[in-house]
């Protein structure tokens, strides 16, 4: 038997590139040599750089496995197309398999594993799923080896072949959900008997049978898919990559349908119900989040309480639904017959919590004329519903101001009980929102999220409640808790042009500054292929697309593929001054401070957006302790556009520079970057005041305790300076990190290079 080693000899036929992939192949087989270039240049085509040295990896660690050729050509020939359809993760995922397999006595079952996952993985359609199948495997390994009538021995697993075997055939008759409750029954059943479980896994016995027959129910999505795809372009004029997800696994919380940038969630099975197939319950959900994708925006979540929220999904949910109801009349039939129709009188607010009820009752009277309902201020804010909508348009934010009000006058003190009452009121062909909310920042803590909802007046929407920092107090040696209520906001926008001509203004320096970038620029260059949207056309994707498209079957629409650097990791947070005295103009200057603090930053943010590294802009200033101002210019999840030039161009002075919770407050975000480098860099032009502290030392002193946390949880901290007096007081905040700049004319020049110097 030939063993893997890295000792692979030299073939002169292979060109100097298939030569290198070979190199990293661990394997010696001679028989790999005939099918090698083959293999490889098949992967080339369906595969990332990144996926390539996974796919070498994943055939090195088969190789290993010593159960000779097979096993490794299996892999080599079959698992570029499979990462293709589900994602170059499951590279890994499966050499990992057969590696854990290869581990246990079930060495015997990798054969049938591998023969039969290229059409496993095409019959589940999802990495998702597929992870679920590798689970079910895991789990059913764990029960069935070695142990017969109590004995502990080495048998491997009887019935995992045949299962394997009959994996294809299984999935083309069942969810696999219902495949995990058939492998139930013949592990509870037979695990003590090995032959009767090798029939049953076989399909040889009757209750296989049987309990096959009795799993076999619904609609599947993977017979269905183009159907699906076919309505969505009829109908909807959309194209949307549908990806299946199982009932079958996560028993604590069912997933349910959503959508984002990566495509449309669905279930892999719907069964009939008493008036709906299973094949209009698919419609009904694609219907519905079409109509989210064409008529919903998003909006800021932070200003809404929990039971504000769930009152404006169920609005928005049936605003579309409306809307969706008048461009195709017919969808109001099927959308009441999947909508729960909840009575008046069946939750006792004494005992449970009503909230959930009285919405689903809302939606109902909303889609149903005829609901019965005669609650007054349901039946008032129905009939505000209605008024709105006999508008011409209609948009999100019209429904604010309806749920803000019923909530308001249907709060009862016992929608806080923990007993909740659920019967009738969940609408399952709805998906979960998640689109519809947009937070300040992505990676704000939920439990921060929450905290911040729980604290929002019912009566006041528009504004967020404070933040509540700490503040040092060097004069007892002790913290002040809670001290100061920091507020923050979106910084109102202005002209994005203002920023366009600034940078027009500087073309020089920017053509100096683009030198300087191009050298710290990372030069490892990664393709990002399967793109809907790109910068450069993936011929490869584009070609077996409209042959797809000619041949009848659905072409995949990810034939775009853009490119991003590789290996430079750096979160910056830029947090401006922004109190009174920018508005001041320097001696010998003709702009003031906060102009060429504006110029500045837009030089800045151009360059870093050119690195690539990702970074976010805030200013601050504060009105005593009790108002803190903290406004959001760049979030790290924005990039480089038109709302953040305008958010910059409208950049104002005003109030004074409490900066130890400005401080706190940004270190917030920064921290919960996922970076190996982060980076906050302060802009001011004087020393921490504020009109409530006497104490000069008081605030100076906070800032610098601030800096000494930062640095701390892993942010490094740099002040610039416009302070021709700053030697007196910055050492004091930030030790050597600083850089104090006399002339502020240069400011434009020296903050991009200086932020080079920093992050080279």
């Amino acid at each position: 038997m030939s063993l893997a080693g890295p000792d692979t000899e030299m073939s002169p036929e292979l060109t100097a590139e298939m030569q290198a992939f070979r190199d990293k192949l661990k394997c010696g087989f001679k028989d790999l040599d005939d099918v090698f270039v083959d293999c490889m240049t098949g992967a080339q085509n369906r595969l990332s750089d990144d996926g390539i040295k996974d796919y070498l990896k994943g055939a090195s660690q088969i190789c290993m496995i010593g159960r000779g050729f097979e096993p490794v050509l299996i892999y080599l020939e079959e698992m570029p197309e499979i990462a293709q359809r589900l994602g170059e993760e499951t590279l890994s995922m499966i050499s990992e398999m057969v590696w854990h397999m290869s581990r246990t006595p079930n060495g015997n079952s990798i054969p049938p594993f591998l023969n039969t996952i290229a059409e496993t993985a095409r019959r589940l359609s999802s990495k998702e799923l597929l992870e679920n199948y590798i689970d079910l495997l895991k789990d059913m390994m764990e029960r069935t080896t070695g142990s017969i009538h109590g004995i502990h021995t080495t048998f491997p697993s009887p019935g995992l072949p045949n299962l394997l075997n009959q994996m294809p055939y299984l999935l083309s008759e069942l969810s696999l959900e219902g495949i995990k409750n058939w492998v139930d029954y013949g592990i509870n059943n037979y695990n003590n008997n090995p032959e009767r479980q090798i029939d049953y896994f076989c399909l040889q016995s009757a209750d296989s049978k049987a309990i096959l027959s009795r799993e076999r129910h619904g609609t599947l999505f993977i017979d269905n898919e183009r159907k699906l795809n076919l309505y969505l372009k009829a109908l909807w004029e959309q194209k949307s990559y549908l990806i299946p997800y199982s009932n079958g696994f996560d028993q604590l919380r069912k997933p349910v349908p959503y959508y984002d940038s990566l495509g449309v969630r669905i279930p892999d099975v719907f069964d009939d119900t008493a008036e709906v197939t299973g094949m209009d319950r698919y419609r009904a959900v694609l219907a519905h989040m079409s109509a989210h994708q064409r008529w919903s925006t998003t909006i800021i979540a932070d200003n809404f309480s929990p039971f504000q929220r769930v009152a404006i999904e169920i609005l928005e949910d049936s605003r579309v639904e409306y809307l969706a109801i008048k461009k195709y009349p017919g969808l109001r039939k099927l959308f009441l017959s999947l909508h729960p129709a909840p009575k008046e009188d069946a939750c006792n607010s004494e005992e449970e919590s009503c909230i959930l009820h009285r919405l689903a009752m809302l939606s109902y009277g909303i889609l149903n004329a005829e609901h019965g309902y005669t609650n007054d201020d349901l039946l008032d804010c129905i009939q505000k519903f209605h008024d709105i909508m006999q508008q011409d348009e209609t948009e999100t934010k019209d429904m604010v101001q309806i749920a803000i009000s019923y909530i308001a006058k249907t709060r009862l003190q016992s929608d806080q009980l923990p007993k909740i009452h659920f019967t009738d009121t969940v609408v399952d062909y709805r998906d979960d929102n998640r689109h519809m909310w947009k937070f300040i920042e992505e990676d704000d803590e939920p439990e921060d999220i929450e905290a911040k909802h729980q604290q929002v007046d019912e009566e006041e929407p528009d504004g967020l409640p404070p933040r509540h920092y700490k503040e040092w107090d060097y004069t007892t040696k002790t913290y002040r808790p809670d001290w100061v209520s920091l507020y923050e906001t979106l910084h109102p926008p202005g002209n994005p042009a203002d920023i366009d001509k600034i940078l027009e203004k500087h073309g020089a320096l920017a053509k100096h500054l683009k030198k300087l970038l191009d050298m710290l620029k990372p030069q490892q260059y990664v393709r990002v292929r399967y793109q809907e949207d790109g910068s450069d056309l993936d011929l490869d994707v584009a070609i077996r697309s409209l042959i797809d498209f000619k041949s009848g079957s659905t072409p995949d629409p990810r034939i775009n593929m853009s490119h991003k650097h590789d290996g430079r990791d750096i979160s910056v947070m830029l947090l401006l001054d922004l109190s009174a005295s920018l508005a001041d103009v320097p001696e010998g200057c003709t702009q003031s401070i906060l102009e060429l603090s504006r110029e500045a930053v837009a030089l800045l943010g151009w360059a870093i957006d050119r690195l690539g590294d990702n970074f976010a802009i805030a200013g601050f200033s504060s009105n005593t302790r009790h108002e803190v101002r903290y406004q959001h210019i760049k979030g790290f999840s924005e990039g480089w556009d038109d709302d953040v030039k305008s958010r910059l161009a409208a950049m104002d002075a005003g109030y004074s520079t409490r900066m130890g919770a400005a401080l706190r407050h940004a270190a917030h975000y920064l921290g919960a970057q996922k970076a190996d480098k982060k980076l906050l860099l302060v802009l001011t032009d004087g020393e921490p005041s504020d009109i409530d502290a006497d104490d000069p030392k008081l605030l100076i002193q906070d800032a610098h305790k601030a800096v000494q946390e930062l640095d701390q949880d892993g942010i490094y901290t740099y002040c610039i300076n416009l302070d021709p007096h700053a030697d007196e007081y910055v050492a004091d905040i930030f030790g050597r990190h600083y850089t104090v700049i006399d002339k502020i004319e240069r400011l434009p020049e020296k903050l991009p290079k200086l932020f080079a110097a920093l992050t080279s």
